[in-house]
């Protein structure tokens, strides 16, 4: 039994905070059903985003709204405010939240109280100050870059199909792509196989017309996946034609012009960054405790070090590795480790709250998959390398396992088996990005968006 009302506060709507969320309302049914306990997810986005189906997603392997899972139907027991957490004052235990009425409201933040607070805002994209970056790059974190990434890919196609100018030709049909990762190199695999799918209906343009650069700034890809497996990646890739730049820096892409460490010059219309992320930048404003890189100093049992009330997992908490042989050593901030804690998260709070023992988080890795595009992949589970297809196989049936909800995962099943039945959909939507522009041409108003208005390239 709870002894007083508890209010429960979970920053962050992606892995930790709608799993945690999730587990929380199950175990508290009783409280909840009897109001003895208020869970509010204050999140940005009324969906989690299930992040390793974004590559497929891309190449239209998946419907985008089959990536995502909304929380409101899934969280049917908690209160799901739209907005961001924009500091804490857990001294206080006070949230400021500003939500989507905040400016037609005029009136400010609110502050949210609380009784414990889930800390879960997860990480974004770590960015240099590389000249152009800003203007040309383009990210590769949420189901909105990811369409908005294909719809490019197919629409530089179409520029290059209807131009006779060999300059904007080259530059639409190249695509470098920054950061050797899960992100950069199923991002590149699944986009670089669906694009030479599509030549098949242009009539002028032909695979290896396209060039598709990875450039890393180490000495390997993939090292989740293990030196000999990485090895194999770049390998078939380069089979490929696909360029791997390794141990190389990207300098500068001003005026669409990617300009790597090792001197080389690449016009180009498409340049994907995806080399790593760094914690929410709310994380700084907050009175609890952070590490030298930024992330939240937290226990074994997912509490925040030193703090009361206050729990922590995921990309934003550095938390120990209490399986790992060297001491000091801290769990990665991957998908496997974010879903299992969020596990021991929520029960540790039921724990905290009904005066019982708290669970140590302990779980070993087990392995990494990688997907390289239709039936080509890597994977290395519990000891044992996979390559080629029996990888790509496992690639799907881990991911399939591990989307939540039934309904998410017959709808992915489905889409799976029809796309293996039928030829791939190759179509642009990048008129969805700008809907309205129609209606003011014909309206007298501005005319319909241009490619040359955006910075990417994206009609």
């Amino acid at each position: 039994m709870v002894k007083e009302r508890a209010r429960i506060l979970v920053v962050g709507g992606g892995y930790v905070g709608m799993y945690t969320a999730l587990r929380l309302q199950r175990k508290l049914k009783a409280e909840l059903r009897r109001d003895e306990v208020d869970i509010t997810v204050v999140t940005p986005d009324p969906y989690m985003t299930y992040q390793p189906f974004l590559p497929e997603a891309a190449a239209g392997s998946i419907s985008p709204r089959h990536v995502v899972v909304p929380l409101r139907r899934v969280l049917d027991r908690c209160h799901v405010v739209i907005g961001e957490v924009t500091s804490i004052e857990h001294a206080k235990r006070t949230a400021e939240v500003t939500t989507l009425a905040t400016a037609e409201e005029r009136k400010g933040a609110t502050f949210l109280p609380y009784d414990e607070l889930v800390l879960a805002p997860g990480s974004i994209a770590r960015t240099l100050p590389i000249p152009g970056l800003a203007e040309h790059g383009i990210g590769f974190k949420t189901v909105e870059e990811a369409i908005g990434l294909r719809n490019h890919v197919i629409e530089q196609m179409d520029i290059a199909s209807s131009t006779r100018d060999p300059a904007i030709r080259d530059a639409a049909l190249t695509f470098v792509f920054v950061g050797g990762g899960y992100a950069g190199v199923e991002a590149l695999g699944e986009l670089e196989d669906m694009a030479r799918y599509a030549t098949r209906y242009y009539h002028n343009v032909q695979p290896e017309d396209m060039r598709w650069i990875l450039v890393e700034a180490t000495d390997r890809i993939l090292p989740e996946v293990g030196r000999e497996l990485g090895r194999y990646t770049v390998t078939e890739l380069r089979r490929r034609n696909i360029q791997v730049l390794l141990d190389t820096r990207l300098e500068s892409c001003a005026d669409r012009v990617a300009v790597l460490s090792d001197g080389q010059r690449f016009p180009t219309r498409t340049l994907v960054w995806t080399a790593g992320v760094k914690p929410h930048p709310v994380l700084a404003a907050t009175d609890l405790p952070l590490t030298p890189r930024g992330r939240l100093k937290c226990t074994a049992e997912l509490t925040i070090d030193g703090v009361d009330h206050a729990w922590a997992a995921g990309d934003a908490a550095a938390v120990p590795d209490v399986t790992a042989a060297a001491p000091g050593t801290e769990t990665a901030p991957n998908a496997q480790h974010a879903v299992r804690q969020a596990k021991v998260l929520g029960d540790n709070v039921v724990h905290a709250l009904r005066g019982e023992p708290l669970d140590t988080y302990a779980h070993a890795y087990v392995g990494s998959v990688a997907s390289l595009g239709l039936h080509k992949g890597v994977a290395q589970v519990y000891g044992r390398k996979l390559k080629g297809y029996p990888a790509w196989f496992m690639h799907r049936v881990y991911h399939l396992s591990r989307v939540p909800t039934f309904n998410r995962k017959a709808r992915v099943l489905a889409e799976w088996i029809l796309s293996g039945l039928f030829k791939r959909e190759i179509v642009s939507l990048g008129s969805l990005e700008h809907p309205r522009a129609e209606f003011e041409l014909a309206a007298g108003g501005k005319p319909p968006h241009s490619p040359s208005d955006d910075s990417n390239g994206s009609s």
